[in-house]
């Protein structure tokens, strides 16, 4: 079987947006247990642009020393299956599949080969493209995050950062565990948090929430921070005697790794460090979440393939709101 060739967005170097370019390169060829995918959708993220930029710099060591291993990045992805390779039994040909490939990428062009046995699920009937696509990456983080903290009902969790792609998906998916959420965001976007299902919202611009919190006497099984952007200490006066604080960012000097490790040996209050994994199960049970409605990812604008640079540069401008989907098939094609 020979592939012909594609369109896909390619970076031989790290660096700035620019360093991507729209090129026409070999088609991949599905292999033993692999399926060939036609991507409709995808997305570009922090893990993409972090991943273009090499940062932070030890990120080579996994990445490429010197230069990219994965030159068409690209981690999520929502399509049909176009062709397949021997031994396929799962999926079968023109059924639609969203899953997440970080590591080996490969995303932001027009086909990709996944294992039939990898981070891929089909789509819900009710689901589109777009909204797939989106599903895995920020949602994936938060599940684990989640997942760690055993947060379940009766729970009750704060999100910091709650307009980004992890942190609108960790709202949502605390809600359907049954938990109670807080969410913290700038004022402009309150009302969009709520009817993400946020019991209580407060607006970190006007006053600083930790401090709120504890003048109200409020404490959480899990204090979320989607963004980075503050520490453990400033959090712990939040936390039951048993909580737990989760970073998407190591924090300064690398901290929250190392009081995660040091915390294993400890109780009370304590960082959890989730190492991010992902599996089929992880992509099913985002499939039924998606069908049922508990969980939407938060979309905030659409490019076209071929302007991708403008979308890595407006991901890297921390203006995003949830995700920014990238069309490789425009709506109107399709079907084509």
């Amino acid at each position: 079987m020979s592939g012909g060739s594609m369109k896909a967005a390619v970076h031989t170097e790290y660096g700035p947006p620019e360093v991507v370019q729209i090129r026409n390169v070999p088609q991949p060829v599905p292999g033993e247990g692999e399926l060939l995918v036609r991507v409709h959708a995808t997305t570009v993220n922090r893990t993409d642009a972090a991943t273009r930029s090499a940062t932070p710099p030890p990120a080579r060591l996994v990445t490429g020393l010197f230069k990219p291993r994965a030159t068409v990045l690209g981690c999520e992805f929502a399509g049909e299956v176009a062709a397949i390779g021997p031994g396929v039994t799962r999926l079968n040909e023109g059924q639609r599949v969203f899953g997440y490939v970080e590591g080996p990428f490969g995303a932001h062009a027009e086909y990709l080969v996944v294992p039939q046995n990898g981070s891929v699920a089909t789509i819900p009937d009710n689901v589109d493209y777009a909204t797939a696509a989106a599903a895995t990456e920020g949602a994936h983080y938060a599940l684990l995050s989640l997942q760690g903290a055993g947060i379940g009902p009766g729970s009750s969790v704060l999100v910091y950062g709650a307009t980004g792609g992890i942190g609108s998906a960790s709202v949502q998916l605390a809600k359907s565990m049954g938990a109670s959420v807080t969410a913290v965001c700038a004022g402009p976007h309150m009302e969009l948090v709520r009817d993400l299902g946020a019991d209580r919202c407060l607006d970190y611009t006007v006053e600083d929430f930790a401090a709120v919190e504890q003048r109200n006497g409020h404490v959480y099984d899990l204090v979320h921070d989607a963004v980075g952007k503050v520490t453990f200490g400033h959090c712990k006066p939040l936390l039951t005697d048993h909580g737990y604080f989760v970073s998407s960012e190591l924090g300064p000097w690398a901290q929250n790794l190392f009081f995660a490790l040091g915390g294993r040996f400890t109780k009370g209050k304590r960082v959890l460090f989730a190492v991010p994994t992902h599996d089929r199960q992880m992509m099913e049970y985002f499939a039924g979440l998606l069908e049922s409605g508990e969980f939407r990812p938060l979309i905030d604008r659409h490019y076209p393939l071929d302007d991708i640079v403008e979308a890595y540069r407006y991901v890297g401008s921390g203006q995003k709101l949830g995700n920014v989907i990238i069309d490789v098939v425009l709506p109107g094609d399709q079907g084509s």
